[in-house]
C-alpha cells in the first residue's frame, strides 16, 4: 500500500500543469491569499515537496532544519521584494530550483545538512522575491504569513512522501520522485 501512495504522489508531480502562481495584486493582501499563493502554481508546489523529500533523507534535526530554512530566507526574500529591492532572474532561479533540487534528490547527492539547508535558502529567497513583487503594501504581514503556512505544510507533505520511502527502505522511489520533479522543472522552462 504505501508503495502504491507513494508512485502515486511521484505521478502528480510529474503532471503537466501551467505555472501561474502569480495571482492579480489587486486579490493580494489577505491571508487566504498568501495561502493559495504556492498552492496554485506547479513551480512552487514540486519545489517546495521536493524540499521535504530530500530533508527526509537526513537525520536528526536536519529534516527539520532544512525546511525551516526555506521559509525563513523565503521571507526575507520576501522582505527584499516589500523593500524594493530587485532580484535579477527570479522566474529563471525558481524554475532552476525545481530542476536543480529534483537532480539532487534523484541523483542522491550526499552533502551535509547546512549544504542542504544553505542551497534551499538561496533559492527560497527568489521563491519569496516573487510572492513579495507583486503585492505593494497592503496586507503584507497577513500575505507572508498565508504563504509561509502553505510552504510548510507542502515541506511537511513532501517530509512525509520522503519519510515513507526512507521507512519502507524504498530509496528508487525517492530518486524517482527527484527525477519527475527535475522533469516538471525542464517542462516549465520549455513552457
Amino acid at each position: 500500500m504505501p508503495k502504491r501512495t507513494l508512485l502515486a504522489a511521484a505521478a502528480l508531480l510529474a503532471t503537466p500543469l501551467p505555472a501561474f502562481a502569480h495571482l492579480n495584486p489587486a486579490e493580494h493582501g489577505s491571508l487566504l491569499a498568501g495561502v493559495s499563493h504556492p498552492v496554485t502554481g506547479l513551480d512552487h508546489i514540486v519545489v517546495m515537496v521536493l524540499v521535504g523529500v530530500w530533508a527526509a533523507t537526513f537525520k536528526g534535526n536536519a529534516r527539520f532544519v532544512i525546511p525551516a530554512a526555506f521559509v525563513v530566507m523565503m521571507l526575507a526574500g520576501f522582505g527584499l521584494a516589500m523593500a524594493g529591492v530587485s532580484l535579477p532572474f527570479v522566474e529563471p532561479a525558481i524554475l532552476a530550483s525545481v530542476v536543480a533540487i529534483g537532480l539532487l534528490i534523484a541523483l542522491a547527492v550526499r552533502i551535509p545538512a547546512a549544504g542542504a539547508a544553505l542551497i534551499v535558502g538561496l533559492f527560497a529567497v527568489f521563491h519569496g522575491h516573487a510572492h513579495g513583487s507583486e503585492l505593494g503594501a497592503a496586507g503584507a504581514l497577513a500575505y507572508a504569513s498565508g504563504f509561509a503556512l502553505a510552504t510548510a505544510a507542502l515541506h511537511l507533505g513532501g517530509l512525509w512522501l520522503g519519510s515513507t520511502a526512507v521507512r519502507h527502505a524504498q530509496p528508487m522511489v525517492i530518486r524517482a520522485v527527484g527525477l519527475l520533479g527535475a522533469a516538471a522543472g525542464l517542462m516549465l522552462f520549455a513552457a
